[in-house]
């Protein structure tokens, strides 16, 4: 079952799983977001989503964590059935930093209401039903760090907000990132509910960030997600 907790020192979640857990979910991340040539004003919100899977791909080949789960068998059930097994399973996990996996829940909105306008509206498809228990939860996650009106401030928010990503300044994660990296523990915890608004709101200085971007790849040439800005991450991140 994919487990998403917090880290340590709040700076992120570790999301984990066995090998099937992340790969279905990433599976169904790509088949919902579609290829490179689908939604074009939202190719920066899907290119960062495909960042998450890369993550989590890496984890599946052991690159990042690995822990022993319990898996239910005791040794009642094993001298019944006569045979070896281990007691616990693999589960690879990888962390991610909380405003990176906001955005990747919120964007997913997005393609999940453009898949089921133009592609399959069936309510059973398998793809978003995978889709929504990873945003589900993340939702969890998040309402365990909140108090009780900031999560229904932030739960408002995203139902009255339609479309989240579209033509969006991903570089703006960036800047949430970098600024959430810089606050100790307990700061992180007072403004994580701000940081969560903060990707939906877009306030002045998102504003004036995607001017900029838009000014530059006026000139460029380049499509707004492409267009690079000053984001250096340090070599180790405490989680």
């Amino acid at each position: 079952m994919l487990s998403i907790q917090s880290t340590e020192q709040l700076t992120g979640v570790r999301i984990s799983g066995d090998f099937w857990d992340l790969d279905a979910l990433i599976h169904a991340i790509y088949k919902v977001t579609g290829d490179e040539n689908k939604y074009y004003d939202y190719q920066g919100a899907r290119l960062r989503i495909l960042g998450l899977c890369h993550n989590l791909r890496q984890a599946m080949q052991g690159e990042h964590q690995l822990e022993f789960v319990s898996n239910g068998l005791n040794k009642s059930i094993l001298s019944r059935h006569e045979i070896i097994f281990p007691n616990k399973n693999v589960y690879y996990g990888a962390e991610v930093l909380w405003p990176e996996l906001l955005f990747t829940a919120i964007a997913l909105n997005d393609f999940i209401r453009l898949h089921q306008e133009l592609i399959d509206s069936s309510a059973w498809n398998g793809q978003v039903a995978t889709i929504r228990k990873f945003q589900a939860a993340v939702a969890d996650c998040l309402e365990q760090e909140l108090t009780e009106e900031q999560y229904l401030v932030f739960l408002r928010m995203l139902h009255t907000k339609s479309p989240l990503t579209f033509r969006y300044a991903t570089q703006y994660v960036d800047v949430l990132n970098l600024e959430y990296i810089q606050l100790h523990t307990q700061a992180r915890k007072a403004q994580l509910a701000s940081f969560a608004l903060r990707l939906m709101l877009e306030d002045e200085e998102y504003t004036a960030l995607k001017s900029k971007l838009i000014e530059v790849a006026s000139t460029t040439k380049k499509a707004l997600h492409e267009i690079p800005i000053n984001a250096n991450y340090p070599e180790e991140i405490l989680w």
